[in-house]
């Protein structure tokens, strides 16, 4: 039997929840703001060199890139949980063999998808109404993302790893380097060789490339130390036993963050057909929004390890404890969110441009980012609860409401039917994010979350 008193493995199921879920949690936090900062970086200095027009094309391109995700969070949110399950019961002789089977199917997807969305982009990028005047540059753009889609399901796979073993300091590290590096190499391929959308394109694949071959080599180096056995064969031969475990938990969870892409892809096609103004703007939203959706789901991803090893080892009494410490952070930091945006909107928005047309956007925006800050605050103890107790049932009840019924229902309910427009789509969107809540609230106490389906 190995040695595991130098384990990198983090154990959940005693001591404090709240120091557990701290020290988890601000990694992960952290790593998601990153992310959100290099993204950013993009339309900050591709909106100060080309205007509106760069804006509306990273928007649209990152939407469509954005969308080609969907199994990767999924599958690998389902990972994360099948991990924490397996420390939780104490079978961590297991992992090794999941690890290589989630690695080998996922990089199979991610060639497929990608081919096929390669093959069909400039019809997708119509069918998001692309403004005539961006169409170039969202099409460069979105090229080079879909080429460099195997390193997104790659990066992803391997901190779903490190996270499923309670580890989220090193894809923090890992992340901070492709953060530093994309913005460097936006610079240089934007402004530098005037390269326009398709160069901040270019940077955010490099980046995220080296991101995840560091991350992958540190697992491997470090296998010892997180009581891994991985054995070149078991990346031929699937263990079929384990991807079907998989596949029950990953796909209602892939559809769930599918159908919640392609809700938004709904609406920002309808956004983006009010201008090319609006649809600037439509980019801006995206990435403030996606500020409170780190928060979401970093705590979310913090929530599901903790639960997911407290369901496994029967620990039940603590999960309670783990969601009502979420509830309460998540709130404070929602309220701190819209609050700068309510009293500094010109200084929130002004970052990415002086375009008084697209400010103007903004401004009328500034309700709508209220229900959105506490929407992501509301559904990330709920998702918590369902993605770590493994039940796939009302995962697939979840993607199917909050994904599409609710999302594109009150979507055009308020943009289309009471003619709200553009501000309509956005409001229908962020009330369906409240739809967690009250799916979560149901299964809480109905108490079938201490079954362990996984």
């Amino acid at each position: 039997m190995q040695n595991v008193k130098h384990s990198n493995i983090t154990d959940f199921t005693h001591g404090s929840v709240s120091k557990h879920l701290f020290k988890f949690a601000m990694p992960l936090f952290l790593s998601s703001l990153l992310q959100v900062v290099y993204n950013m970086v993009d339309m900050i200095v591709v909106g100060q060199a080309m205007g509106k027009v760069g804006l509306s094309a990273v928007s649209v391109g990152g939407d469509v890139s954005n969308f080609l995700t969907f199994l990767a969070m999924g599958f690998c949110n389902a990972g994360q949980v099948i991990i924490s399950q397996y420390i939780g019961a104490g079978k961590k002789n297991k992992i090794g063999r999941f690890i290589s089977t989630m690695f080998s199917a996922l990089t199979v997807c991610a060639v497929i998808l990608g081919t096929v969305c390669l093959i069909y982009r400039e019809p997708i990028l119509h069918l998001m109404n692309t403004p005539a005047a961006a169409f170039d540059e969202a099409l460069a753009y979105s090229t080079i993302c879909i080429a460099g889609v195997v390193f997104i399901y790659g990066y992803n796979i391997v901190s779903a790893i490190l996270r499923g073993m309670g580890d989220s300091k090193h894809p923090f590290i890992f992340i901070s380097i492709a953060a530093v590096l994309n913005a460097i190499l936006d610079v240089i391929f934007v402004l530098g060789f005037d390269m326009g959308a398709g160069g901040a394109a270019l940077a955010t694949v490099i980046s995220q490339a080296i991101s995840f071959i560091s991350c992958a080599l540190f697992i491997i180096v470090k296998r010892k130390d997180f009581e891994l056995t991985l054995k070149l064969s078991d990346f031929i031969h699937i263990d079929f036993g384990m991807l079907g475990t998989l596949v029950k938990l990953g796909v209602p969870m892939a559809i769930k963050s599918a159908a919640i892409h392609f809700s938004k892809l709904f609406v920002n096609s309808w956004i983006n057909s009010y201008g090319v103004a609006i649809s600037a703007f439509a980019g801006i939203a995206n990435k403030v929004n996606s500020m409170s959706n780190l928060l979401s789901n970093s705590m979310n991803t913090a929530g599901s390890s903790m639960v997911g090893q407290n369901v496994g080892a029967g620990k039940y009494e603590r999960v309670p404890k783990i969601m009502w410490t979420l509830f309460s952070w998540v709130f404070v930091l929602a309220s701190i969110f819209t609050a700068a945006t309510f009293f500094f909107p010109m200084q929130v928005f002004g970052i990415f441009t002086k375009d008084p047309a697209v400010l103007q956007v903004a401004l009328d925006y500034l309700p709508v980012a209220a229900f959105v800050f506490f929407g992501s605050a509301a559904r990330s103890p709920m998702n918590a609860l369902i993605n770590g107790s493994g039940n796939y049932k009302v995962n697939f009840a979840t993607a199917i409401l909050d994904g599409i019924v609710m999302r594109i229902g009150l979507s055009v309910l308020f943009g289309l039917v009471l003619n709200m427009q553009h501000i309509g789509f956005w409001l229908g969107d962020a009330l369906a994010g409240f739809t967690p809540l009250w799916i979560g609230l149901a299964f809480y106490f109905s108490g079938k979350w201490k079954k362990k389906t996984v």
